[in-house]
């Protein structure tokens, strides 16, 4: 197999491109995940190119990564072998895994969201939030207590941003979600059919544990420094307190996300 030796090679350059721009990714409806695990839990239907270190290969070949050896056979049509600098060069992290691939954007709408019957719907609504490692933990607390999707402001930060992707650990391929133009609009659809709306918020005067989650929920969770927006703070039907110790004022929004989300997973369990 012809090994990639050039930065200058154009799928070297689109990789690049992609890890880097925003607007590429939105562009080509793709973007770039890196390091075994990420690459291996890709649906087949979504991989587009993978591309591998040279002494990836070799490990590989020699079967010193067990059954990470099965991509080779798997999707052989889409791999290419690039140096080991030419993968240094066109990966984002300090030390690569050796593999990364070109992966296209899921696509959902907002039924996929909603769960069949309507009355287990759980929702996950994100405003403007903004660090990529908040994103990607909301994501991954999010398919592990259950809900059945996520909404995000257009000026959430890019769902496909490299340190969002790495920090989904996988949850990206498996948590509905969508990207909506007017957060509002989506917001008084879901209530007209049933959904209750919580918003975490320094004006709530009840603790988070004294509500009902066990019909069709959602959380509301704003911009980290910033917080949820008066227009959409207003359209939850309640405003919930996080009982806080100490002089703090405010938890990590994905933290705050966290505890909401399994209050309402330990709810439905019971």
């Amino acid at each position: 197999m012809e090994i990639i030796t050039s930065t200058s090679n154009s799928g070297v350059k689109m990789v690049k491109t992609l890890l880097a721009k925003a607007r590429a990714r939105k562009q080509n409806n793709c973007f770039v995940a890196e390091g075994s695990r990420m690459v291996l839990e890709t649906p087949e239907e979504l991989l587009q190119e993978i591309y591998i270190s040279q002494s990836y290969l070799e490990k590989i070949q020699s079967d010193e990564i067990g059954n990470e050896s099965n991509i080779f056979g798997k999707f052989q049509n889409k791999i290419h072998v690039v140096s080991d600098g030419v993968m240094k060069d066109m990966s984002d992290t300090q030390t690569p895994q050796g593999i990364l691939a070109v992966i296209r954007c899921p696509e959902y709408d907002m039924n996929d969201l909603m769960d069949a019957s309507g009355e287990k719907t759980f929702l996950l609504v994100l405003e403007n939030v903004q660090d990529p490692g908040n994103l990607g933990t909301m994501f991954r607390t999010a398919e592990g207590a259950g809900a059945t999707g996520i909404i995000m402001s257009k000026d959430t930060v890019d769902i496909y941003n490299p340190k969002t992707v790495r920090s989904t650990m996988g949850s990206l391929y498996r948590m509905p979600y969508v990207i909506v133009d007017n957060l509002r609009d989506e917001v008084e659809k879901l209530k007209s059919k049933g959904v209750k709306f919580y918003a975490a918020h320094l004006r709530g005067k009840d603790d988070y544990d004294r509500f009902d989650y066990t019909g069709p929920t959602g959380f509301f969770i704003g911009n980290e420094g910033n917080g949820l927006t008066d227009e959409l703070s207003h359209l939850s039907d309640e405003y919930v307190k996080i009982p806080m110790s100490g002089e703090i004022e405010s938890l990590n929004a994905a933290m705050a996300a966290g505890i909401l989300m399994y209050e309402a997973n330990r709810q439905r369990r019971i």
